[in-house]
């Protein structure tokens, strides 16, 4: 019959779509990139670098936080390149800056530039909205695939991308979490023991009787442990001690 519309059959409307359309590995303009970094000659470097890229192209440097969201805002750049120590505005502070601003920087993807990130502040890095963290000292290809990987919609840590971003932080999280309170400060021991007695109350002497140590030992331990934690009272030592998550013993 005439005049009835004709239906294609599935594969051959799944081939001209495809043949119509263009790849999505192919991008129709460069990534556009702004770097923020206080070392004019670190940001020379890295926009040669990133220019030389034939699907790359830098719209802007920043030297401090406070330019960094300024052009951010104004130009809305694909992806900005935040240093994570700079004058005036840290690039913490000024993701901090970016993200209380919602909408004012567009889409903009940010990784963190950073020599040495503690856990901490990559987790508040991720928190905040940044889509990466990669370290000065990595190699030039983990940056570009840093810089793909955002662009792609995932998340990259360090050397690699991550996938699933609230796992990856609950895990990174846990970790911090233990290893605080692994963390001795420089105390041997014997001093953990004092410290833990004073948690619990035990007076000078007291402590000596448990430990079977003499008054002037015990002495001579609070001096080094208050030298130690930077703390000059017991109720400092006591404080520091609970809200660092010290490793104490159990004193009965």
């Amino acid at each position: 019959m005439t005049g009835r519309p004709t239906i294609d059959r599935p594969a051959e409307r799944t081939a001209d779509r495809s043949a119509d359309r263009p790849s999505m590995d192919k991008r129709t303009h460069p990534i556009r990139i702004v770097i923020a970094d206080d070392h004019p000659i670190f940001r020379d470097g890295l926009r040669r670098l990133l220019e030389s890229e034939g699907d790359m192209k830098v719209v802007g440097e920043a030297c401090d936080g406070i330019e960094a969201v300024k052009l951010a805002t104004e130009i809305k750049p694909d992806i900005l390149l935040l240093d994570l120590a700079m004058p005036h505005q840290t690039g913490l502070e000024a993701l901090r800056d970016l993200s209380t601003r919602q909408g004012a920087a567009g889409t903009v993807r940010i990784i963190l530039l950073t020599a040495a990130a503690e856990k901490k502040q990559v987790v508040e890095a991720l928190q905040l909205g940044a889509r990466g963290v990669v370290l000065k000292d990595s190699a030039t290809q983990l940056l570009l695939k840093s810089i793909h990987a955002v662009m792609a919609g995932e998340y990259w840590v360090g050397r690699d991308s991550v996938s699933n971003l609230v796992q990856y932080l609950r895990n990174l999280m846990q970790s911090t979490n233990e290893e605080t309170k692994q963390k001795k400060f420089g105390l041997t021991p014997r001093e953990l023991e004092i410290v833990s007695a004073v948690v619990a109350g035990y007076a000078n002497r007291e402590i000596a009787e448990y430990f079977k140590i003499s008054e002037d030992t015990v002495k001579h331990h609070l001096s080094n442990i208050f030298d130690k934690l930077g703390v000059s009272t017991r109720l400092e030592l006591a404080l520091f001690a609970v809200n660092q998550g010290l490793p104490l013993k159990t004193i009965v």
